[in-house]
This record gives C-alpha cells, structure tokens and sequence, in this order.
C-alpha cells in the first residue's frame, strides 16, 4: 500500500510531472548526441580513438576545474533559473555545432571547445537539478521519484539510441545535433512554465568560500557512508569513462559496423536499465541499499569482462565469418547487462545522496561530488583512447573492467555494504541530536 501511495502522490505533483517531462525531453536527445558525436569524431572527422578520448574529456573537464565552486554560486540563483539558461544555452551550442558540420569547417579541436562550452552549462544545470529535485517532493519519496526520473531516462537511452544511429544514417551527424538542440529548447520552455518555487535558505551564504568548500567536502569524505561511496564510485568512473571512449571505437572500426549498429548497442543498454529501475526501489526495500549496489557494480564489471572479450575474439569471428548480426547480438547483451545494473544501482544511490544530506548543503555537495567523479572521466577518457591506440580495444576494456571491479571491492570491504537508507537517516538524525 505504502508504494501505491507514494507512486499516486508522484503523479498528482503537477510541478513534478512537468518537470519529469522536461527532463525526458532532453534525455531522449541526448543519446542522439552520444551517437552522433562519435560518428562525426570518428567517421565524418576521420579522427582515433584518442580524438574521441579528448573530446570525451573536454565534455566533462569543466566539472574538475570549476565544480567544486559550481554549487555555491548555483545557491545564489533560483534553482528554475539555473536549469532553464542551461538548457537554451546547451540548445544553441548544439546548433551551431550543426551548422558548422554541414558548413564543413569543423575540426576535432573546435568540436572539443564547444563540447567544453556544453558541459560547463551542464555542471551549473546538473547542480541545479539535484537541489530541485528535494524541492519538489517530500524526502520519503526521493528514491521514488529519483527512479522515475531514471526510468524515463533509460526509455530515452531504448528509443534514442537506436533512433540516432537511423537518424545520423539518414540526416548525417550534424543535423542529428540539431534534433537535439530542439530538445534541449524544448525542456527549458517546459521548465520555464513551472511556477516559482521558493528556495531553500542558504545557511552562512556570506562565509569565506574555503571555509562553504571544507565544510561540504568533510561532509562527503567524512561521513561513515558517503565516504566509501564517494571513493568507490570515483573509481568506477575512470573504468565507466574508458568504456564510454572505446566502445564507439569497437563498433564503428574494429567490428567495421556503421551508425545504426552503434546505436542499437547502446539502445541493448536502456533496455536494460527499463528494467533494473523497475525493480530498484522494491530490491533496496528488500536487500537493502548497500547490498544492491555492491552487486550491480560487480554485474557492471562482469558486464565490461564480456566487451573485452568479445574486442578479443574479433579476428577470429572475422575468419569464421561472423556477420554483423551475430556481431551487434554479442556486444548487445553485455550492454543489456550493464544497462540492468546501472539501472538497479542509480535511484538507490542518488536518493541515498539527496535523503542524507541537509537541504540547504545539497547544490553544493552535488556539485563537489561531481567534480570529483567527472575529474575521473577527464582522467579514464583519454586513457581509455591511448591505451586504445597503443595496445588495442582489448587490452583497454580488460583495463575498465578491473577499474569497476575495483571500485566494487572498496565498497564491499566498508560498512557501506549492509546498509539500509532508513537506517542511515537515523544514525544521521541520532548523531545531530
């Protein structure tokens, strides 16, 4: 009855509902971009594995040189504000992208600066949201809520992916960006039609920003669960970050698949997570949010173990004339694998984030976290496509798994791998009385 309940309050929050549907609007371009952007890199650019590397980086370099200052400049703003100049200004990036790929004087340097430009408006936009989110839904329902949002997101990735490769087949790459900025205007029209929401009130607004930064990373790194999270997760990161730089790479050159190929693997990986979000919230009732976590990371690396493998027997699937096929039928499921963990693992971990910590430290723990993890990105990315180009496909999936699997191990081996997110709170609301 309880999640009967919840799940009816979740759909009569008119403000929620509205912003569930901005955000899957821009969902659903987004995996359009993740497919077209790695054709124009590698196809229509004629770039490696390492251009593909660096512009990876460069989307996610904004988070390590200015998240840690990211949420305590988003708190002087109105969270709506923030999310609606992100996504118009992410919008118009996207279409100048597009219009200097058909005008054909774009490089790989120039793809880079604007993918840079892009990300530096998704860390504001990305603070923004996680503050937004405990704004518009009372916390019992966070994980609810979080997973719906996730739900959405992975229909996206199901119907995107393989959307974008037909798209970037038919249209060619830049003009799939374009499709893509039409939904990031699209969800900052929607958000900006929510009524105003008052904010939360900033606690010591006017201290020193050294002294706002310690206070939210003691916060994260000292907590007695969010610590081994926060490491673990930075570490999986760096295996996630070479996994998103060379499976384009896999697909496209090695395997000699084209665009739609590309985006019917990734589209195996939403499948899956429609499903690892459908049952997330009722496995962390049940097992607890420690316990399912700890698992999908391990299924995640199991996951990456069955790419390499796969990048391994290519020559040999060639000689034994393997079609492609057979060939997007291997690289697909272990996709569908990974999608069902990450699935299970991201509602329970981000309301495990947002219902532990204080509302008025949320933007900023966010955005210090983050940068963290994108920091790792910016380090994995471009290892990923060296180790690519230097020692083979292979050799750089079997080097991301161990970095899954490692950031498993670190939280299997602290008390984050019993516990439960009411159990949690508790501890919390004990500790401050």
């Amino acid at each position: 009855m309880g999640a009967k309940r919840g799940a009816g309050e979740l759909r009569h929050n008119a403000t929620y509902v509205r912003f569930w549907a901005a955000s899957t609007i821009s969902d659903f371009g987004t995996y359009i971009t993740s497919v077209a952007l790695a054709v124009l890199v590698l196809v229509a650019l004629g770039g490696t594995a390492q251009d593909q590397g660096w512009v990876s980086a460069a989307r996610w370099a904004p988070y390590l040189l200015f998240g840690l200052v990211a949420g305590i400049w988003v708190d002087h703003f109105s969270r709506k504000t923030v999310l609606v100049t992100a996504d118009l200004g992410r919008g118009i990036l996207l279409a100048l992208l597009c219009v200097g790929g058909v005008a054909g004087w774009l490089t790989v340097p120039l793809v880079a600066a604007a993918i840079f430009a892009f990300g530096l408006l998704s860390m504001l936009g990305d603070a923004a949201y996680q503050s937004f989110v405990p704004q518009l839904v009372p916390r019992p329902l966070l994980v609810r809520a979080n997973a719906r949002l996730q739900q959405s997101d992975t229909v996206a990735q199901t119907v995107g992916g393989a959307v974008a490769g037909g798209l970037v087949a038919l249209l060619t790459a830049p003009f799939a960006l374009l499709l893509d900025a039409a939904t990031f205007l699209l969800s900052g029209a929607t958000i900006a039609s929510l009524p105003r929401r008052r904010a939360p009130e900033q606690v010591g607004g006017r201290r020193k920003l050294s002294i706002r930064i310690g206070e939210s990373l003691r916060w994260i790194y000292g907590h007695r669960y969010l610590g081994p999270l926060a490491w673990g997760t930075h570490v999986w990161f760096i295996g996630s970050a070479m996994l998103g730089t060379v499976l384009p790479v896999l697909v496209l050159h090695d395997a000699g698949l084209g665009a739609v190929a590309l985006g019917v693997v990734l589209s195996c990986a939403g499948v899956g997570a429609v499903v690892g979000t459908s049952v997330s919230d009722r496995c962390g009732e049940r097992w607890g949010t420690g316990r399912v976590i700890i698992v999908a990371r391990g299924a995640e690396a199991v996951s990456v173990a069955l790419l390499a493998g796969v990048a391994a027997l290519l020559p040999w699937m060639h000689d034994a004339g393997a079609g492609p096929v057979l060939l997007v039928a291997c690289l697909g499921a272990a996709q569908l694998v990974w999608g069902m963990a990450m699935g299970a693992e991201s509602p329970l971990e981000m309301g495990f984030w947002q219902a532990l910590t204080p509302e008025t430290m949320i933007a900023r723990m966010s955005s210090v976290r983050r940068s963290a993890n994108r920091g790792m990105i910016v380090l994995g990315a471009p290892l990923g496509g060296w180790i690519a180009t230097g020692a083979g496909v292979a050799v750089a999936l079997w080097v991301a798994a161990a970095f899954v699997a490692l950031g498993m191990v670190l939280l299997a081996a602290s008390p984050f791998r019993g516990v439960r997110i009411e159990d949690a709170m508790l501890d919390d609301e004990a500790a401050a009385g």
